[in-house]
Protein backbone atom coordinates (compact mmCIF):
# COMPACT_ATOMS: atom_id res chain seq x y z
CA UNK A 1 0.00 0.00 0.00
CA UNK A 2 1.60 3.49 -1.16
CA UNK A 3 2.57 5.41 2.11
CA UNK A 4 -0.10 8.48 2.27
CA UNK A 5 0.31 12.11 3.80
CA UNK A 6 -1.13 10.40 6.90
CA UNK A 7 1.48 8.10 6.70
CA UNK A 8 4.10 10.59 7.20
CA UNK A 9 2.01 12.96 9.55
CA UNK A 10 2.46 9.58 11.31
CA UNK A 11 6.37 9.24 11.16
CA UNK A 12 7.05 12.72 11.95
CA UNK A 13 5.15 12.71 15.42
CA UNK A 14 7.16 9.18 15.75
CA UNK A 15 10.41 10.96 15.14
CA UNK A 16 9.22 13.97 17.74
CA UNK A 17 8.35 11.26 20.52
CA UNK A 18 11.12 9.65 20.29
CA UNK A 19 13.19 12.09 20.57
CA UNK A 20 11.60 13.68 23.45
CA UNK A 21 11.63 10.50 25.38
CA UNK A 22 15.38 10.11 24.33
CA UNK A 23 15.78 13.63 25.87
CA UNK A 24 14.39 13.48 28.94
CA UNK A 25 16.18 9.66 29.55
CA UNK A 26 19.44 11.86 29.27
CA UNK A 27 18.35 14.09 31.99
CA UNK A 28 17.04 11.27 34.52
CA UNK A 29 20.84 9.90 33.75
CA UNK A 30 22.28 13.61 34.61
CA UNK A 31 20.50 15.39 36.87
CA UNK A 32 20.34 16.52 40.82
CA UNK A 33 17.52 16.63 43.21
CA UNK A 34 15.33 19.86 44.22
CA UNK A 35 16.66 19.11 47.72
CA UNK A 36 18.42 21.13 50.91
CA UNK A 37 21.83 21.18 49.46
CA UNK A 38 22.00 20.42 46.08
CA UNK A 39 22.79 22.18 42.88
CA UNK A 40 20.70 22.83 40.58
CA UNK A 41 22.28 21.10 37.85
CA UNK A 42 25.06 18.66 37.91
CA UNK A 43 28.80 20.02 37.00
CA UNK A 44 32.49 19.83 37.93
CA UNK A 45 34.06 20.84 41.10
CA UNK A 46 37.60 22.31 41.29
CA UNK A 47 38.26 20.44 44.42
CA UNK A 48 35.65 17.94 46.91
CA UNK A 49 36.75 17.31 50.32
CA UNK A 50 38.20 13.82 50.99
CA UNK A 51 35.87 10.77 50.91
CA UNK A 52 33.09 12.98 48.26
CA UNK A 53 36.31 13.73 45.83
CA UNK A 54 35.33 10.89 43.13
CA UNK A 55 32.63 12.93 42.40
CA UNK A 56 34.81 16.23 41.19
CA UNK A 57 34.38 15.87 38.18
CA UNK A 58 30.68 15.69 37.58
CA UNK A 59 28.84 16.23 41.18
CA UNK A 60 25.38 18.14 42.67
CA UNK A 61 27.21 19.37 45.49
CA UNK A 62 29.57 21.92 46.59
CA UNK A 63 33.05 21.65 48.37
CA UNK A 64 31.13 23.88 51.59
CA UNK A 65 29.06 21.23 51.54
CA UNK A 66 31.65 17.82 51.59
CA UNK A 67 33.71 19.58 53.87
CA UNK A 68 30.92 20.39 56.18
CA UNK A 69 29.98 16.03 55.48
CA UNK A 70 33.10 15.52 57.11
CA UNK A 71 32.86 17.21 60.62
CA UNK A 72 31.81 15.24 63.67
CA UNK A 73 28.93 17.52 64.50
CA UNK A 74 27.75 18.11 61.08
CA UNK A 75 25.24 21.41 60.47
CA UNK A 76 24.06 20.14 57.23
CA UNK A 77 21.00 18.56 58.90
CA UNK A 78 21.86 19.02 62.78
CA UNK A 79 22.15 15.23 62.80
CA UNK A 80 23.68 13.82 65.59
CA UNK A 81 25.36 10.06 65.16
CA UNK A 82 26.40 10.34 68.83
CA UNK A 83 23.26 9.63 69.87
CA UNK A 84 23.54 6.50 72.12
CA UNK A 85 27.30 7.10 72.63
CA UNK A 86 30.05 7.89 70.47
CA UNK A 87 30.05 6.92 67.18
CA UNK A 88 33.33 4.75 66.05
CA UNK A 89 35.66 6.11 63.39
CA UNK A 90 35.40 2.93 60.98
CA UNK A 91 31.91 3.33 61.44
CA UNK A 92 31.07 7.42 61.03
CA UNK A 93 33.56 6.74 57.23
CA UNK A 94 30.27 5.12 56.21
CA UNK A 95 27.76 7.62 56.91
CA UNK A 96 30.11 10.18 55.79
CA UNK A 97 30.28 8.10 52.18
CA UNK A 98 26.04 8.27 52.13
CA UNK A 99 26.46 11.55 52.47
CA UNK A 100 28.42 11.88 49.80
CA UNK A 101 26.99 9.67 47.76
CA UNK A 102 23.47 11.58 48.84
CA UNK A 103 24.63 15.15 47.90
CA UNK A 104 27.04 14.53 45.56
CA UNK A 105 25.18 12.01 43.00
CA UNK A 106 24.00 13.24 39.91
CA UNK A 107 23.14 9.62 38.21
CA UNK A 108 19.86 9.02 40.45
CA UNK A 109 17.32 10.10 38.64
CA UNK A 110 15.67 6.68 37.93
CA UNK A 111 15.28 6.16 41.95
CA UNK A 112 14.32 10.12 42.76
CA UNK A 113 10.66 10.73 44.22
CA UNK A 114 8.51 13.86 44.83
CA UNK A 115 8.00 14.57 48.34
CA UNK A 116 6.16 16.78 50.38
CA UNK A 117 8.68 17.78 53.35
CA UNK A 118 9.23 21.35 54.79
CA UNK A 119 13.70 20.52 54.01
CA UNK A 120 13.28 19.08 50.22
CA UNK A 121 10.82 18.67 47.21
CA UNK A 122 12.24 15.42 46.42
CA UNK A 123 13.52 11.99 47.21
CA UNK A 124 15.34 8.84 46.47
CA UNK A 125 13.45 5.41 47.28
CA UNK A 126 14.73 1.90 46.86
CA UNK A 127 18.63 2.58 44.96
CA UNK A 128 19.85 -0.29 44.48
CA UNK A 129 23.39 -0.97 46.29
CA UNK A 130 25.98 -3.27 45.98
CA UNK A 131 26.44 -6.07 48.60
CA UNK A 132 30.11 -5.31 49.54
CA UNK A 133 28.93 -1.45 50.09
CA UNK A 134 25.96 -2.76 52.61
CA UNK A 135 27.27 -5.34 53.92
CA UNK A 136 30.84 -3.68 55.24
CA UNK A 137 28.58 -0.49 56.37
CA UNK A 138 26.93 -2.87 58.98
CA UNK A 139 29.78 -4.94 59.80
CA UNK A 140 31.58 -1.80 60.28
CA UNK A 141 28.96 -0.75 62.75
CA UNK A 142 29.23 -3.90 65.00
CA UNK A 143 30.67 -1.68 68.13
CA UNK A 144 27.81 1.09 67.38
CA UNK A 145 24.61 1.45 69.57
CA UNK A 146 21.30 3.05 68.47
CA UNK A 147 17.68 3.66 69.83
CA UNK A 148 15.95 4.07 66.60
CA UNK A 149 15.28 1.79 62.97
CA UNK A 150 14.23 4.50 61.35
CA UNK A 151 16.62 6.91 61.37
CA UNK A 152 14.64 9.86 58.67
CA UNK A 153 11.78 10.29 61.12
CA UNK A 154 10.59 9.98 65.28
CA UNK A 155 13.63 11.78 66.75
CA UNK A 156 13.19 14.39 69.60
CA UNK A 157 14.54 17.41 68.37
CA UNK A 158 13.49 19.62 71.18
CA UNK A 159 17.36 20.48 71.77
CA UNK A 160 18.09 21.48 68.24
CA UNK A 161 19.52 17.86 67.51
CA UNK A 162 18.05 14.56 67.30
CA UNK A 163 17.62 12.79 70.67
CA UNK A 164 16.23 9.44 70.99
CA UNK A 165 12.61 9.63 71.59
CA UNK A 166 11.18 8.73 75.23
CA UNK A 167 10.45 4.81 75.42
CA UNK A 168 13.14 3.93 73.70
CA UNK A 169 16.65 2.53 74.80
CA UNK A 170 19.84 2.01 73.31
CA UNK A 171 20.92 -1.03 72.09
CA UNK A 172 23.19 -2.55 70.13
CA UNK A 173 23.71 -2.13 66.37
CA UNK A 174 22.74 -6.54 64.98
CA UNK A 175 19.73 -6.07 68.10
CA UNK A 176 18.13 -3.15 65.74
CA UNK A 177 19.52 -4.10 62.84
CA UNK A 178 19.62 -8.29 62.96
CA UNK A 179 20.90 -8.24 58.92
CA UNK A 180 22.99 -6.04 56.68
CA UNK A 181 19.61 -5.83 54.47
CA UNK A 182 17.76 -4.66 57.78
CA UNK A 183 20.05 -1.73 57.79
CA UNK A 184 20.47 -0.50 54.07
CA UNK A 185 17.03 -0.81 53.71
CA UNK A 186 15.32 0.72 57.03
CA UNK A 187 18.01 3.06 57.88
CA UNK A 188 16.80 6.11 55.73
CA UNK A 189 12.79 4.77 55.13
CA UNK A 190 14.12 2.70 52.25
CA UNK A 191 15.69 5.12 50.50
CA UNK A 192 18.94 2.14 49.35
CA UNK A 193 17.43 -1.75 48.23
CA UNK A 194 19.63 -4.72 49.73
CA UNK A 195 21.11 -6.69 46.28
CA UNK A 196 23.32 -9.30 46.06
CA UNK A 197 25.28 -7.75 43.05
CA UNK A 198 28.64 -7.46 43.10
CA UNK A 199 30.05 -4.36 42.17
CA UNK A 200 31.12 -5.27 38.73
CA UNK A 201 27.93 -6.39 38.11
CA UNK A 202 26.36 -3.46 36.87
CA UNK A 203 23.29 -3.90 38.74
CA UNK A 204 24.36 -1.93 41.57
CA UNK A 205 25.25 1.34 42.75
CA UNK A 206 28.51 1.98 44.26
CA UNK A 207 28.91 4.42 46.98
CA UNK A 208 32.86 3.50 46.77
CA UNK A 209 34.60 3.84 43.91
CA UNK A 210 37.68 5.73 42.30
CA UNK A 211 38.32 6.76 38.70
CA UNK A 212 35.53 7.27 36.32
CA UNK A 213 31.81 7.11 38.16
CA UNK A 214 30.79 3.55 37.39
CA UNK A 215 27.05 4.67 38.68
CA UNK A 216 26.15 6.21 35.48
CA UNK A 217 25.79 2.85 33.34
CA UNK A 218 24.21 1.42 36.42
CA UNK A 219 21.22 4.16 36.15
CA UNK A 220 20.75 3.98 32.16
CA UNK A 221 20.44 0.17 32.55
CA UNK A 222 17.45 0.76 35.62
CA UNK A 223 16.22 3.78 33.18
CA UNK A 224 15.68 0.97 30.66
CA UNK A 225 14.23 -1.51 32.41
CA UNK A 226 11.56 0.68 33.76
CA UNK A 227 10.76 1.56 29.66
CA UNK A 228 10.70 -2.25 28.99
CA UNK A 229 13.79 -1.95 26.92
CA UNK A 230 16.99 -3.23 26.69
CA UNK A 231 18.97 -1.29 24.46
CA UNK A 232 18.81 2.80 23.35
CA UNK A 233 16.08 3.97 24.44
CA UNK A 234 14.89 5.48 21.03
CA UNK A 235 15.35 2.56 19.47
CA UNK A 236 12.61 0.25 21.83
CA UNK A 237 10.17 2.72 21.56
CA UNK A 238 10.21 2.64 17.64
CA UNK A 239 10.06 -0.97 17.98
CA UNK A 240 7.15 -0.92 20.40
CA UNK A 241 5.39 1.57 17.96
CA UNK A 242 6.01 0.32 14.94
CA UNK A 243 3.18 -1.91 14.77
CA UNK A 244 0.66 1.01 15.70
CA UNK A 245 2.32 2.57 13.23
CA UNK A 246 1.99 0.10 10.38
CA UNK A 247 -1.86 -0.14 11.36
CA UNK A 248 -2.95 3.38 11.24
CA UNK A 249 -0.87 3.50 7.64
CA UNK A 250 -3.65 0.96 6.20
Amino acid sequence: MVCVPFCSRTMRLLLAFTLLSSALCQDKLNMCMDAKHHKTEPGPEGALYLQCAPWKANACCRANTTEEAHEENSTLYNFNFNHCRDMTPKCMKHFIQDACFYECSPHLGPWIEEVDQSWRKQRILNVPLCLGDCKTWWDDCQEVSTCKVDWHTGWNWTTGTNQCPSGTKCQKWKEVFPTPKDMCEKIWSRSYEFTQYTNDSGRCMQMWFTGENPNKKVAEYYLNQALGLHGAPWNGLLLLLLPAVAWASL
